[in-house]
């Protein structure tokens, strides 16, 4: 596992393209979220989460948390759409990460090719990211359920027209490496988002970034 930037492996596969994931890696929605999720539990009927549980929830897998506010499979289409209806109203209120746009930015003008996978919908986040960030990137794969992300991985990549092992995906949860990994891509996480660093690292990525420039950095070096 490489924690920050490494040089490429002899032998290994040239990264020509990154997918990043949007809430959390990106978009720093992790606030406005805790603000309505005891209203979603309430409408959708799962456990309410005190303040002294958060911390205890990052350190747990997505599948985990999930278990442990008993929400069933079958509800999570229905939640997640009913969110990203509300992310729609709130725009105005979730902001970027301070480092996302420089982070864009650098990599595009490197010529890192960009890809976007997100539960969230594509209006959402090109409302959030803003027209110049949201050009960025060339492919796009948005909405359905929590765990649909590997199907996404797949569409982008065919889009893109690269095959799994030219491409890195970058994101903040568990979930994000679980599907990665499935599709075989190579799996890197951010510290800074929803996800402890304790539960992401458990699940070897193969980068862990604590920095936007270790990001930039890791790409430089295995290109």
């Amino acid at each position: 596992m490489v924690i920050g930037a490494r040089m490429a492996e002899p032998g290994a596969s040239p990264i020509k393209a990154v997918i990043f994931d949007f809430d959390g890696t990106l978009s720093n929605s992790g606030d406005w979220f805790l603000t309505v999720v005891n209203q979603l539990a309430r409408r959708f009927r799962f456990r309410e989460v005190g303040d002294d549980e958060i911390e205890m929830l990052r350190h747990r897998t997505s599948r985990e948390v999930i278990a442990y506010l008993g929400i069933s499979r079958w509800k999570l289409p229905i939640i997640a759409r009913h969110v990203r209806q509300l992310v729609a109203r709130n725009v105005d209120q979730i902001e970027l990460f301070p480092g996302t746009p420089g982070l864009l930015a650098t990599l595009a003008t490197g010529g890192v090719r960009m890809g976007l996978v997100t539960s969230n919908a594509a209006d959402n986040a090109r409302a959030i990211l803003g027209a110049g960030n949201a050009g960025h990137f060339e492919a796009w794969a948005a909405g359905s359920s929590l765990f649909g992300k590997a199907r996404k991985f797949r569409r982008v990549l065919r889009q893109m027209g690269l095959a799994p092992n030219e491409v890195i995906s970058i994101g903040d949860e568990t979930r994000d490496i679980d599907a990665a990994r499935e599709v075989g891509m190579r799996t890197g996480a951010v510290s800074w988002g929803y996800a402890s660093e304790d539960a992401l690292i458990a699940l070897r990525p193969d980068a862990f970034f604590r920095t936007p420039d270790d990001i930039v950095a890791y790409l430089r070096d295995h290109r």
